[in-house]
């Protein structure tokens, strides 16, 4: 995986989208920042990018991903790991369903997947430095460089969504104290069943991430 850093960048996966349909990047590529002025969160949101914090995006040809994951999983899947990286690194960060960073009830990061052609593309951003109001910072001292590092090595394993799924199972229980939002509307995950392929039943709804 070669990854470009840059110092400021609108947004990362904007850049990255526009580098794969010129020709002049290829999966597998990233694409890094240390500022980013006008990053995407969930639902269209604007994710404020300050300054220090890391901001990445990253694509992969869907198939070289593992045969077992299907893409309404994919964001699960490539949260979960770099979660396990920072974990193994000593945080205490965990992932509410489906694909945001906590740090206790703080958000600190999210991502968010889509495909272009046969290139599946995932932008992340990570408060590690400073947040805004109302967010949350990583627990830990760590390089980016190094974590991107590491997390890259870690996807290259391939990793099978089973094995991740089992795991992912478990930390989902944490997830049933907080909400998520359906149709600009906040809902309970209490009473929310996962499905072996990341999305959830709620009141009769089977709800897939979306993102």
């Amino acid at each position: 995986m070669t990854i470009y850093w840059l110092d400021t960048v609108d947004s990362t996966q904007r850049h990255l989208k526009d580098a794969l349909k010129r020709g002049t990047l290829q999966a597998p590529v990233a694409v890094a920042a240390h500022k980013q002025t006008e990053g995407t969160g969930s639902r269209g949101n604007r994710w404020e990018g300050v300054d220090g914090n890391l901001f990445f995006s990253f694509a992969l040809k869907r198939d070289t991903l593992p045969n077992d994951l299907k893409l309404e999983s994919a964001s699960i899947y490539l949260t979960y790991i770099l979660k396990e990286v920072l974990n193994e690194a000593g945080s205490e960060l965990w992932l509410k369903w489906p694909n945001d960073f906590y740090m206790e009830d703080k958000k600190i990061g999210g991502a968010i997947t889509n495909l272009q052609g046969d290139t599946l593309i995932c932008g992340i951003g990570l408060n590690t430095k400073a947040a805004p109001e109302g967010y949350g910072t990583l627990d830990i001292e760590i390089s980016h460089k190094k974590l991107l590092e590491v997390y890259f090595k870690k996807l290259k394993k391939n990793v099978s969504w089973k094995q991740i799924f089992s795991k992912y199972e478990l930390e989902f229980e944490r997830s049933k104290s907080s909400e998520t939002t359906l149709h600009l509307q906040k809902i309970s995950l209490k009473n929310a069943t996962l499905l072996n392929d990341g999305s959830i039943e709620w009141n009769g709804q089977r709800i897939f991430s979306l993102r």
